[in-house]
């Protein structure tokens, strides 16, 4: 899979090799790793603390260093409250059983494989750039810089399409009675996306301390608590012999595979579980990285399953397929279920909390990308007045331009004959980009493994060479599965109000776009734009 992406030249960091410039002390001079003292084994999978201590070597404290104020809980926080949103399970509700069968698969042949694979390439280069730099040590500047744009502009068009969930959420919990009125009023909407974008802008001017908390309490209040609660009167709802209509919305564990169009809508639950690499971008501000960041993603990754399943069963459990909509069957659910003993008003509250919860996610998302945007940037791919930032390493010119396209986006959506329509188109598009990312991202480390396999690797995907190789493979099939299956209109387009033809159409151009678009940016780049940072 490798072979469609040049090898890396020159730029692409420093060389590996009897023939590097800089010298590197021998790793034969480095002591063996004592396997009674040196390696912490956890859930089975060996952490070796003896490759932290080569790196201590390796790459010395230098001044300037950013503080690491992020923790294991922290860290963990951050992945569930970016990836674990609810706002996904009213889709993964209407295949009612079937939902279990598709979480399932999707974790196992592309959220574990992407969460052990960011984990070894995280901790073996826990430098600022995440994505940017391990696709940059393995195949060059210029597909480095194509896998961080994907990664950058599939999170401009994201965040429109989780904060509609937020308004939708907003909506019910200010006048439930008008909710649904509220929530395809593409006025509303795009007014509650800017404000709380760029409320989430400027929180984040002040660096990563604020926005740890402000993640903390997202994930608690947007996925912890709703979900336990959702989940809780489900189970209270099937014990009490109340009418349940989880059979209603899908009662086959496996899903049709004959109606192909029903396949391609739940395709996008890979992207519900996208986002574990994400959080690389702040491996400078983790503390003992070598160790925190594996176990903080094998934490995360447990809980998210967990949320995800449960809770789409539950709504499917709660409502019959024509009692919610994908922006608010969350809220719905609850209102339902509360009703039922007389607390149907508590849902507003919980509503509310929802909100605060994709308020988290947005925080937790907003400066990662950018970040990766920013590494890349100082090495020349981009203009230097965007390698601006302020003194707490937060790349301000690069998240305002950032806030712009969002801006743009949002007004977008007025262009559509529905809130819906635009929710799910850019919701598939986002797919496409990130699958396209990811494919990049399990290349890069086959890779690596075979060109740099001296580099100290705290956390190995388990397995060896071999267990390397199965799992990313594994996850290049899947993400070019899922790729191709994305471009088949889902029976549920109907219901949105767009034609397949058009769907095709938008699919196809905003790909070409997002690819062609930083292809001919590093064609073109300017000698002067490299700064003294990326030399």
């Amino acid at each position: 899979m490798a072979g469609w992406l040049p090898s890396a030249g020159a730029s692409a960091g420093p060389p590996a090799g009897p023939q590097a410039a800089i010298e590197i002390p021998s790793f034969p001079s480095l002591p063996a790793p004592d396997m009674a003292q040196g390696v912490e084994w956890v859930f089975g999978i060996p952490i070796c603390r003896t490759a932290a201590r080569e790196r201590a070597q390796l790459n010395p404290k230098h001044e300037g260093e950013q503080p690491r104020v992020v923790g294991l809980f922290g860290l963990a926080m951050i992945n569930i409250v970016a990836i674990a949103s609810l706002r996904d399970l009213p889709q993964m509700a209407t295949y009612g059983v079937g939902s279990i069968f598709f979480y399932l698969l999707a974790a196992a042949v592309f959220f574990l494989p992407v969460s052990l694979v960011a984990a070894e390439l995280a901790t073996a280069w826990p430098e600022r750039g995440g994505v940017y730099v391990w696709v940059r040590e393995a195949f060059g500047e210029r597909w480095a810089f194509v896998a961080v744009f994907l990664q950058w502009l599939q999170n401009l068009c994201w965040f429109p399409v989780v904060l509609t969930f937020g308004a939708a959420s907003l909506a019910f919990a200010i006048l439930p009675d008008r909710s649904r009125e509220l929530s395809e009023n593409q006025g509303f909407i795009v007014a509650v996306i800017l404000v709380a974008y760029w409320s989430s802008v400027v929180l984040n001017l002040r660096g990563l301390s604020g926005s740890v908390r402000i993640s903390i309490i997202g994930a608690f209040c947007g996925v912890v608590i709703p979900g336990l609660i959702l989940i809780g009167l489900a189970a209270l709802l099937v014990l009490e012999g109340g009418t349940s209509h989880l059979l209603a919305n899908g009662d086959r564990f496996v899903p049709d595979f004959t109606h192909f169009g029903n396949i391609t809508f739940a395709v996008s639950v890979l992207l519900a579980f996208a986002g574990m690499e994400m959080t690389a971008a702040h491996a400078r501000e983790v503390r003992d990285p070598e160790r925190v960041y594996p176990l903080g993603i094998l934490l995360a990754a447990g809980v998210i399953l967990v949320v995800f399943i449960l809770g789409a069963l539950s709504i499917a459990v709660a409502l019959a397929p024509d009692q919610y909509r994908l922006q608010s069957g969350v809220t719905e659910a609850l209102r339902a279920m509360l009703g039922r003993y007389g607390l149907a008003e508590w849902s507003r509250l919980i509503a509310l909390g929802m909100a605060i919860g994709v308020f988290g996610s947005v925080n937790a998302w907003i400066v990662g990308p950018s970040k990766g945007m920013l590494v890349s940037a100082e090495d020349g791919t981009l203009p230097r007045w965007l390698c601006r930032t302020n003194e707490r390493a937060v790349p301000t010119r690069i998240l305002g331009l950032q806030g712009v396209l969002v801006s743009l986006i949002c007004l977008g959506f007025t262009l559509q004959p529905t809130v819906a329509s635009a929710y799910f188109m850019i919701s598939v598009l986002t797919i496409q980009m990130y699958l396209l990312m990811y494919v990049m991202l399990f290349a890069a480390a086959l890779r690596l493994r075979r060109v740099r396999p001296h580099q100290p690797r705290p956390f190995r995907v388990p397995g060896g060479t071999l267990g390397l190789w199965l799992t990313s493979l594994l996850g290049i099939a899947g993400a070019l599965m899922a790729f191709w299956v994305g471009f088949f209109p889902p029976d549920q387009l109907a219901s949105t109000g767009l034609r397949p033809g058009a769907f095709v159409r938008f699919l196809g151009v905003g790909l070409a776009l997002s690819v062609s678009i930083p292809l001919l940016v590093f064609q073109f780049r300017r000698p002067e734009w490299r700064s003294e940072k990326g030399t």
